[in-house]
């Protein structure tokens, strides 16, 4: 099979032969997400026909640092319709994240830089990551914002890393390292960066040789032996986010990065 490319601007999708690699593809922007590329990451990830999907970043600075903190975080003008429509869909939980999560493709994250809020969330629904060694760094920063962490911080972090270290990284907003990401099993592989895509496409095209109703039954059974209910949790969540971003103390936190500033947090 040959080469598929097709790009969206804000989002570059190939195929090689069946495997399938998505790119965030906003690097003046540490690849950033803006609704328009919420949406578009899910219709690439529920309209792949590939046996298995690699995740990364474009350029060398950022895999995705979350949410595009002007557009989103800062509430100008709102979602547009057809985000709302896909998120009642979803029934509250990320429309990104319910394909993600749902998929029975397996899906690799090659991170390529920081791995930040939303970020880090997209990295935890990955089967696999690999990082960069010289540039991936890893940070749930929601609380730095104000913010309750999406359903992959809560539902998967802890699987990965253990109870307690999941709940350092949550409630401090800490940003670590690849090697520090390896040490506690954030990621299963730590690759020099010239050799990460080569690694996480060896990976991907030897999953995607093996049977593929086997591959997609395993991934089946990992997520019924493993994973909640995620559009229960997703519900959950996006009530605590919605709450949370009409406090003072996340609207402070915007005010802050925007204006470039340490924030001051009362409590409200």
């Amino acid at each position: 099979m040959g080469i598929t490319v097709m790009t969206e601007g804000e989002l570059r999708y190939e195929q090689h032969g069946h495997v399938g690699v998505i790119t965030l593809n906003r690097p003046e922007a540490m690849n950033s997400l803006t609704y328009t590329l919420y949406m578009a990451l899910e219709d690439a990830v529920r309209g792949s026909d590939a046996r298995v999907l690699v995740i990364t970043g474009a350029g060398d600075r950022a895999f995705c640092a979350g949410d595009d903190v002007k557009q989103i975080l800062g509430g100008k003008g709102g979602p547009p319709p057809e985000a709302v429509e896909r998120s009642q869909r979803t029934g509250g939980l990320t429309p990104a994240a319910d394909a993600l999560l749902a998929t029975d493709i397996p899906v690799i994250a090659a991170v390529n830089g920081h791995a930040l809020g939303w970020g880090m969330e997209l990295a935890l629904m990955a089967d696999v990551r690999i990082a960069s060694a010289e540039k991936a760094r890893f940070g749930e920063l929601f609380v730095i914002r104000g913010l309750c962490s999406d359903v992959a911080g809560l539902g998967r972090l802890a699987q990965l890393v253990g109870r307690e270290k999941a709940a350092e990284l949550l409630f401090t907003g800490e940003v670590i390292d690849a090697a520090t990401a390896k040490d506690i099993g954030l990621v299963s592989r730590v690759a020099p960066h010239a050799e990460l895509m080569p690694q996480a496409m060896a990976l991907a095209e030897r999953i995607a040789a093996n049977p593929p109703l086997a591959v997609k039954a395993l991934k089946a059974g990992l997520r019924r032996a493993l994973d909640p209910d995620w559009r229960d949790l997703g519900a959950w969540t996006i009530g605590q986010i919605r709450a949370l971003m009409q406090t003072e103390d996340s609207k402070e936190s915007v005010a802050a990065f925007i204006e470039k500033r340490q924030p001051t947090f009362v409590g409200r």
